[in-house]
């Protein structure tokens, strides 16, 4: 674990009054898989096959499932929790760390965009990047945390690609009455 706390107090040594509030809004795109329901959202009415959508949307509520196992299962402590004299930019999460929810949501999401259009699925694999990297600066989460979150969100999205390919091999359109 101390290795960790290595990692979280080099970024602890980032901070700069330009980039803190960088970092809590990015992170801020991540609370509660908001922006990544609403993108969710936006592809499922937008995007012409529906597959995309669709594999965002299963995979999204995959991961928040398994996320939420995982975290009333393994119940650890946040980084803050075990080091409180670290001064914190942001509110204190009251639940527990492992693993990354905002990881996994955002990975969950983007590596589904990814597997059905590349330059939109990097741009969002990047965000969800920037998200994770936010995580560690606002010392809310272990760089483990963060790791496994992230491999559930790849995971999730490349199962419900696999599923929802498998289930409709040809694009899925809906018809306009008219």
């Amino acid at each position: 674990m101390q290795w960790e706390f290595n990692i979280l107090y080099w970024f602890q040594s980032l901070h700069h009054p330009v980039l803190d509030p960088i970092e809590k809004f990015i992170t801020m795109l991540g609370s509660g898989g908001i922006f990544w329901i609403l993108l969710t959202i936006a592809i499922i009415i937008f995007v012409k096959d529906k597959r995309v959508g669709l594999t965002c949307m299963l995979a999204l509520a995959a991961e928040a499932l398994l996320v939420l196992i995982l975290k009333n299962t393994v119940r650890r402590s946040r980084p803050i929790w075990i080091d409180p004299t670290v001064k914190m930019i942001v509110k204190i999460p009251k639940d527990y760390s492992f693993p990354s929810g905002h990881s996994a949501a955002g990975f969950s999401v983007a590596v589904s965009i990814f597997c059905y259009n590349k330059k939109w699925g990097t741009a969002a694999i990047v965000l969800a990047s920037l998200i994770a990297l936010s995580r560690l600066y606002l010392f809310v989460h272990f760089p483990t945390d963060v790791m496994v979150g992230t491999m559930i969100g790849i995971v999730m999205a490349l199962l419900m690609n696999y599923f929802v390919k498998k289930k409709f091999p040809q694009r899925l359109y809906i018809k306009k009455n008219k």
